[in-house]
């Protein structure tokens, strides 16, 4: 069976993807959770990893000796072996455009990415105010999400982005949960597509699990002394 290794659901954005990839698709995985201590080479984090992948990050997935470390990387070698799944659109344009705007997010998006690490438990619309306020490139960001999104489901029909799930809206569901945290303003097309998403079975275990952690990492928390 699939193995895969993430960091606390609560914070963990890059973990989020590849989880609900295969929880939503029903591909069977064992889940081994590294929860965050530091990111200093001396953590337990670091040393568990560390005998893993060469990066000491997660997520990581592992079959047999394989270990694949990167969030594209296992997207595609997880399409590859469950082609049943799906999990690209099967037309080869809408393919083409999915990856792209998958290697956008994994390059880009770094001013929201930056300004509003991803606190699923944390409900912070005052702090999101004065981002939004104060941030021109969250607002940028934003921007091209919300043109990115709105063609797309227009063009596709929707409910996800290509149509049916696929990879696409798995690796933008911790987006999806940013918008929510920092009450970040979007349009009416947009929350509708955003509500769809946290309502996806998958979506919706990883969510409940994050709520359920009760785990305050300090060093992941830029905007709050407590929960």
């Amino acid at each position: 069976m699939l193995k895969l290794l993430i960091g606390n659901k609560n914070y963990s954005s890059w973990s989020m993807r590849p989880w609900v990839l295969l929880k939503q698709a029903g591909i069977p995985f064992e889940e081994v959770k590294v929860r965050f201590d530091s990111f200093d080479a001396s953590s337990t984090f670091k040393k568990t990893l560390a005998g893993v992948t060469p990066t000491a990050k997660v997520p990581v997935l592992q079959d047999g000796d394989l270990a694949i470390w990167d969030t594209l990387a296992i997207a595609e070698y997880v399409a590859e072996q469950f082609p049943d799944k799906q999990l690209w659109p099967a037309e080869r344009t809408a393919r083409a455009r999915a990856r792209s705007i998958c290697a956008e997010m994994h390059s880009g998006f770094t001013g929201l990415r930056g300004n509003c690490p991803m606190n699923i438990e944390a409900h912070l619309p005052d702090t999101g105010a004065l981002i939004w306020r104060d941030k021109p490139a969250v607002r940028s960001d934003l921007e091209r999400i919300i043109s990115m999104w709105s063609a797309l489901l227009q063009e596709h029909g929707g409910p996800m982005l290509f149509g049916a799930f696929t990879v696409a809206d798995a690796y933008f569901a911790p987006v999806c949960m940013r918008i929510q945290t920092y009450a970040l303003p979007v349009p009416p097309v947009v929350q509708a597509y955003i509500d769809r998403v946290c309502a996806l079975p998958g979506v919706k275990a990883w969510i409940d699990d994050a709520r359920a952690e009760q785990d305050f990492l300090d060093f992941e928390e830029p905007y709050r002394l407590q929960r």
